[in-house]
């Protein structure tokens, strides 16, 4: 069985930080299955290893000097029926398109831009993801925590800076970029 990397984890399965509870969690992107525990086939004592030296906080472990430096951004979720997980706190079953979804997105990002409303009170009525209730607020999180396409907005932004439109398999966001 192949690995994915130093992990130990079988391919394709990879390991994603869990956004309502800022934990490691399993994830394989084939089947969209995710776990809290290792799925099977996983090689024990290379998991053991890769999580202590990537998933607990505090030292800056790899060579690299920025490599492990975290970052803190809110975000607005709009969830549409081809989203990963398509139902949110806000509705049980999301049935709108992803073009509906792009026209409510672009819609709050144009009040945003004209300063008639921020992010967070936005994200606060309207995101489809549970960090709502915390304005949008999605905490620290490092390279390889987040879904590749956030990451790289999340990364390209400066602090206070809004994202434009930005698609994952989760849905689609706007992402500000708090520290």
């Amino acid at each position: 069985m192949g690995w994915t990397d130093e992990s130990g984890l079988p391919e394709p399965w990879e390991v994603r930080i869990s956004n309502s509870k800022n934990l490691p969690y399993y994830f394989n992107p084939d089947d969209k299955e995710s776990r809290w525990e290792p799925p099977e086939g996983a090689d024990a004592d290379k998991l053991k290893m890769y999580m202590a030296n990537h998933h607990t906080s505090g030292i800056n472990r790899n060579i690299g000097a920025n490599q492990e430096d975290k970052i803190r951004c809110a975000h607005l979720l709009v969830k549409h029926r081809e989203s990963r997980r398509p139902s949110s706190w806000r509705e049980s079953k999301i049935t709108r398109s992803k073009d509906e979804a792009m026209s409510i997105l672009l819609a709050h990002e144009a009040r945003i831009r004209a300063g008639s409303d921020t992010l967070g009170d936005l994200a606060m009525a309207e995101s489809d993801c549970s960090s709502a209730r915390k304005r949008g607020d999605l905490g620290f999180f490092g390279k390889g925590d987040m879904q590749k396409e956030f990451e790289d907005a999340a990364f390209a932004l400066k602090i206070g800076e809004v994202s434009h439109v930005v698609e994952t398999a989760s849905g689609l966001h706007l992402i500000e970029r708090l520290e």
